[in-house]
């Protein structure tokens, strides 16, 4: 198992991220000291629909929640993922099961076993790397040219 971070060239992800319009986020908690409040936070702000997936929340960020990615009644772009890596490869085959275009596990978050679920369902995958550093990292680099 590699601990490594995964992700395509940074054209690429600049394309991806331009592409993607809905975000589901999968572990998405309401205390707004967690991480992924933060990044979902930002998220919303630049423009993304966010959709919060937590077992547990009503409502996140002002948008409804659902318990699993198979209740959510809208088509998801992408999901990222904030759980611990074990759980990541059941998340990847619900990425695939609802036609999500792409898996993004959060910085730390690194699972070769849920890359390759999606990976063969024809899923772009990011593992371990915040897209909110990610998004702004190549926002600036765009600005700087």
């Amino acid at each position: 198992m590699s601990l490594r971070a995964y992700a395509p060239d940074d054209d690429r992800l600049g394309e991806l991220l331009d592409s993607w319009k809905t975000i589901a986020v999968v572990g998405l908690s309401a205390d707004p000291s967690r991480p992924s409040f933060g990044v979902a936070r930002y998220l919303k702000d630049v423009g993304y629909r966010v959709i919060p997936v937590h077992p547990d929340a009503q409502e996140v960020l002002g948008e409804r929640a659902y318990a699993s990615l198979a209740d959510v009644p809208e088509p998801i772009d992408l999901v990222d993922v904030f759980r611990r890596p074990e759980f990541t490869p059941e998340h990847a085959r619900e990425a695939v099961a609802v036609g999500a275009r792409a898996l993004w596990l959060q910085e730390g978050i690194v699972n070769d076993e849920a890359r390759q679920i999606a990976e063969d369902a024809g899923l772009d995958v990011v593992m371990g790397l915040c897209i909110k550093t990610v998004h702004r990292w190549l926002r600036s680099q765009e600005a700087a040219r």
